[in-house]
């Protein structure tokens, strides 16, 4: 019942979201699965438009927010408000008690709002002042930053990037795509109308159903594997790729790849995992937490090629 929904989801924000549907695909494995997904493109892709039309369609409370550099902790989190009328203090609640979170170019804000937004994204909770706030269920942050302009930006570090499931690349459209956008966009009185397919019990059930897909232990062998030759490259004759690697994949990559695949199986209409799912899966979930050397960026390595080598000599079974 719940895929047939699914694909009403897909349907919905395609009659506004032109191309684009490996970005959907993503966007709904995170939301499947309560991962956290970074998405990097330059400007104009319609990353913001689609996440929106996403809570729409999911019924689901929507927060967008701009990081900037003089964003403070307490505007994204909340802060104590003191009201003269009752004399005491009043917990003002911030965006981030909301079920989708847009932190649009997130490398735009210092180390200390970064860390604020990272920290509830890791423990689904918050504290102001002496009181401590769960989140909204589900709760997912998507964050978008800008790979072309890096002056005045605060890069992410290595361990805080650790913490979304999946670095997603979102690319041009194609021209036939583009030209559709065009055609759409031109018209001054383009307004789209969504219609609400599911709700946040739709999602609940929907994830207690991706979690019961089966994942023979074959493949979650081949996991372990993938993510043990990023660790140690010579132990599986990547000699080229062992000059370039300085860390490997952290847990957090084997745990994602094993959710991830799931939830990719559910929306291919499987109740089994291939490794087809998990070979599709694995540049998304490691391209950020693949940590290269200075020799690589000498070399003009991308961490891209080295999941490919990886996905290439490392045998199933």
């Amino acid at each position: 019942m719940y895929l047939e929904k699914v694909k009403e989801v897909l349907d919905e924000m395609k009659k506004v979201v032109v191309g684009q549907d490996r970005l959907l695909n993503r966007l709904l494995i995170g939301l499947f699965t309560g991962g956290h997904i970074l998405l990097e493109g330059v400007p104009g892709l319609a990353k913001t438009l689609t996440i929106n039309v996403m809570a729409k369609v999911l019924q689901l409370d929507f927060r967008r927010i701009q990081f900037t550099p003089d964003l403070l902790p307490a505007d994204l989190i909340g802060t104590m408000i003191y009201k003269p009328k009752i004399g005491d203090y009043e917990v003002k609640k911030g965006p981030i008690f909301s079920n989708i979170i847009l932190a649009d170019e997130v490398n735009r804000s210092p180390a200390k709002v970064q860390s604020a937004l990272l920290e509830a994204m890791q423990e689904k909770q918050v504290t102001i002042g002496d009181q401590t706030y769960f989140l909204d269920k589900p709760f997912v942050v998507l964050a978008t930053q800008n790979p072309v302009e890096q002056e005045g930006t605060y890069p992410l570090p290595e361990a805080q990037i650790d913490r979304f499931m999946m670095k997603v690349y979102v690319d041009y459209l194609n021209k036939t795509e583009e030209l559709e956008v065009m055609r759409r966009m031109s018209n001054i009185n383009f307004d789209y109308q969504i219609k609400p397919i599911l709700n946040k019990e739709d999602l609940f059930a929907i994830r207690e159903n991706v979690n019961n897909v089966n994942i023979s232990e074959t493949l979650e062998r081949y996991i372990i594997e993938l993510v043990f030759a990023t660790r140690r490259p010579l132990d599986y004759g990547l000699r080229d790729e062992a000059r370039y690697i300085q860390f490997g994949v952290s847990p957090r990559a084997t745990i994602y790849l094993n959710r991830a695949a799931k939830a990719l199986a559910y929306l291919e209409g499987r109740d089994y995992v291939l490794p087809e799912d998990i070979k599709e899966l694995a540049p998304d979930i490691m391209n950020h937490r693949i940590l290269l050397n200075y020799e690589a960026e000498a070399d003009g390595v991308k961490t891209t090629t080295i999941i490919d080598s990886i996905l290439r000599k490392v045998a199933i079974g």
